[in-house]
């Protein structure tokens, strides 16, 4: 991600050739569905009635981008890859993605996911291809809503939902600081993708790790630090990482889930730290 948060290592590449191969049959596939059934409402946004528009038609590689766009107030937004799917940049575009990207004005991606500008160019879109910095911490999310919406036009509904944001986070960070395990501000060793969730928390990262397996090196320095907690990354953890230190390791999500609303992962990621510094 610019380094967003998901975090992911890249894709190992391939030959450009090997690569259009698969782009075209996707696209002859697409042609033939098109002439098939040239007003099939299947897609997966709010989008056709027939009518006017109601805001721009966005188009999302993950739930997480789809976040993004929402808050900053597209209605109709769909969601190409699967929650479900545990590594989104593996993800093998269908036909059916070809087909929603025709009728966007904005395709979402994240700098991890090359499959969206093939996308884009085999379903020949109009659609503008924009890249999104995929990071919880507050300050790039109130940054990234507010760049959305004036490329969106909603501008009024993004900086609605900024505030919202700033009041509920403010409120989750004041209770999380409640919490500090005798009154301290904990230290904690993170995942290079979690260390937003201890900022929320007011906790003190004293070592980072990933997002490639910890080495034995890494493992002794971070151990040394004597963290209270480990931040992991549920998307990518790499298991126990600090397994003789006594620090309690704790799952951090970074996507949100098919409702794509960004508010209920800053929640979940409060109540599971909450919980772990009560009994650090």
């Amino acid at each position: 991600m610019a380094r967003t948060g998901v975090p992911t290592p890249p894709l190992r590449p391939t030959s450009r050739v090997s690569a259009r191969v698969p782009l075209i049959a996707l696209s002859a596939v697409l042609a033939l569905t098109a002439a098939g059934c040239s007003d099939d409402s299947s897609g997966g946004g709010s989008g056709d009635s027939g009518g006017k528009k109601d805001g721009p038609v966005v188009v999302a590689t993950t739930t997480w981008e789809g976040a993004f766009a929402k808050a900053a107030g597209a209605k109709d937004v769909t969601v190409l890859v699967p929650p479900s799917t545990q590594h989104a940049p593996d993800y093998d575009p269908k036909p059916s993605d070809l087909a929603a990207v025709t009728k966007a004005d904005f395709v979402l991606y994240a700098p991890f996911e090359p499959y969206a500008g093939k996308i884009k160019d085999a379903a020949g879109s109009k659609a503008d291809l924009v890249r999104v910095n995929l990071d919880n911490d507050a300050a790039k999310v109130r940054d990234e809503v507010a760049r959305l919406g004036e490329l969106f036009g909603t501008e009024v509904a993004a900086a609605n939902w900024r505030r919202t944001f700033d009041r509920e986070y403010a409120r989750l960070s004041a209770d999380l600081k409640a919490s500090w395990p005798g009154g301290k501000s904990p230290a904690v060793v993170s995942q290079v993708f979690t260390t937003w969730s201890a900022r929320m928390a007011g906790a003190r990262t004293v070592g980072t790790y990933g997002p490639e397996a910890v080495t034995a090196s890494q493992l002794a320095g971070l151990s040394a630090k004597k963290p209270a907690l480990v931040l992991d990354n549920a998307h990518m953890s790499t298991g126990k990482v600090l397994p003789d230190s006594g620090a309690q390791q704790v799952k951090i999500v970074n996507y949100p889930g098919k409702d794509m609303d960004l508010l209920p992962v800053y929640r979940e990621a409060a109540e599971q730290l909450k919980k772990a510094m009560k009994s650090a």
